[in-house]
């Protein structure tokens, strides 16, 4: 279906087919031209020679015809060629008939006057058939001899066979040379509709170093006609990373703002003694989790839509699991990544939706923690995804404890400090960028989490 939306092909085939049409009506018409002018020409030679044979016939004293035709063509004297003349007296029937060489004894069939009249010069012409199986047309005359008044018919014939193989040789030699003609237009017209077309893939690969190396603009010398989409993208493109700079500065802002009366309840709340202290210092330090949040939630949405956002995936998980190993020495951490494979997401989303999970997994794993990226080729069927993968071999969870895990602040673990937001926090990150988020895993058979999120391999 890819081909079915190409400008190329769509003139391709546009232009071949109009071309192939137009040659088998140029093929069409030539050759009907050339069997008028060949009959034309028929019937032309056969009325001269039906002057040559009237000219060489006379009466003599006793009536008799007399008279010796000397036509040009050769077949006039084979026999049975279906080129013959014949001279009837109608004066006298008892009188013989004039006949050329080619018809012997035989006579030339006739048709009554009745089927093909006498036009104004008193002449006819019709079709008639030999005994030989030829196809015959037959120009026939009557012609008054001499002061008597004594008429002679004349009738001279030529084979149509010889009309209808003349149109074949023709015929044949110009569909050949239109054929050939057709090919090599068709090649060239190819040639010219790529050549012409080929800015558009110049334009093409200008976009494509936008989306996959996140370039600023595209780049390089267009033609008159493709260059103001050009400067119309880039425009855009330049509005949109003014966007996002507005909007990463109203979230530092927003985020300034609230850094600092949020760190002196903290503060306080620290300093108070008793239930009432330690339970506003929780408050504020969930309170503080969920800002930093929706703050990320709000820089998220502000950048999702940019062509410009990309992310290596392969160094971002090296560092994570190097840092990891200090964290853990204890837990044996392997990494399994594509290489080349590139997030259409920011560098620190991705650190830290997969920092949460390897934070999660190395305080249960038992001894070991997998990671693993890979290109995924299918996902709601459309685009590009990646699915990131963490997985450890501790105790595992319920699907009751999975639901738990995942609702905000809530924690399976008391015993250790945080607000209970990483796996919720995942869950936004991931779903702001239109992925997905998972967790399976049976009881005492380790946890596995897996993220989806929009990618581009690079080519």
């Amino acid at each position: 279906m890819k081909w079915a939306n190409s400008l190329t092909l769509r003139s391709l085939a546009l232009t071949t087919v109009w071309f192939v049409m137009a040659l088998v009506v140029i093929a069409v018409v030539i050759s009907a031209l050339y069997r008028n002018t060949a009959e034309r020409g028929f019937r032309q030679l056969l009325q001269a020679e039906m002057f040559n044979v009237v000219n060489s016939v006379s009466i003599d004293e006793k009536g008799e015809l007399q008279g010796t035709p000397q036509l040009g063509d050769l077949k006039y004297k084979r026999p049975q060629t279906g080129w013959y003349w014949v001279v009837d007296p109608l004066y006298d029937n008892t009188k013989d008939p004039l006949r050329s060489p080619s018809l012997g004894e035989t006579d030339l069939p006739t048709r009554p006057e009745s089927e093909v009249p006498y036009d104004g010069d008193f002449r006819r012409t019709y079709m008639v058939r030999d005994e030989q199986g030829n196809d015959v047309a037959v120009m026939e005359t009557v012609v008054v001899m001499d002061d008597n008044d004594r008429a002679t018919r004349v009738r001279v014939s030529g084979n149509r066979n010889a009309v209808d193989s003349d149109v074949r040789w023709f015929s044949r030699r110009l569909y050949v040379a239109l054929a050939l003609f057709g090919v090599a237009s068709v090649l060239l017209n190819g040639l010219i509709i790529l050549w012409a077309l080929r800015p558009l893939d110049s334009a093409r690969a200008a976009l494509s170093q936008i989306s996959e190396r996140g370039e600023g603009e595209m780049k390089g010398k267009f033609a008159v006609e493709i260059q103001p989409l050009a400067d119309e993208i880039n425009a855009l493109l330049a509005n949109n990373r003014a966007i996002v700079e507005r909007a990463r500065m109203q979230v530092g802002n927003l985020a300034h703002s609230l850094k600092t009366p949020i760190a002196v309840l903290l503060n306080e709340a620290q300093s108070m003694e008793g239930q009432g202290g330690k339970l506003i210092a929780s408050q504020v330090v969930m309170m503080q989790a969920q800002v930093q949040a929706y703050l990320n939630r709000a820089r998220i949405a502000a950048q999702t839509e940019s062509v410009l956002t990309r992310c290596e995936v392969g160094p971002v998980l090296e560092r994570l699991v190097r840092v990891m190993r200090r964290l853990n020495p204890d837990t044996e951490f392997s990494l399994s990544c594509t290489k080349g494979l590139v997030l259409a997401a920011e560098q620190q989303d991705l650190e830290e939706v997969v920092g949460n999970l390897l934070e999660n997994a190395a305080r249960f794993a038992k001894s070991e923690v997998r990671v693993s990226a890979q290109r995924l080729e299918a996902f709601e069927e459309a685009g590009d995804w990646a699915e990131i993968t963490v997985v450890d071999d501790g105790p595992g969870l319920t699907p009751e404890e999975i639901q738990t895990a995942m609702k905000r602040g809530q924690r399976l673990d008391e015993s250790g400090s945080g607000s209970g937001l990483g796996l919720s926090i995942v869950d936004d990150i991931v779903q702001a960028y239109g992925g997905r988020f998972e967790l399976t895993g049976l009881e005492g058979a380790g946890l596995h989490a897996r993220i989806v999120l929009p990618a581009k391999c690079r080519k």
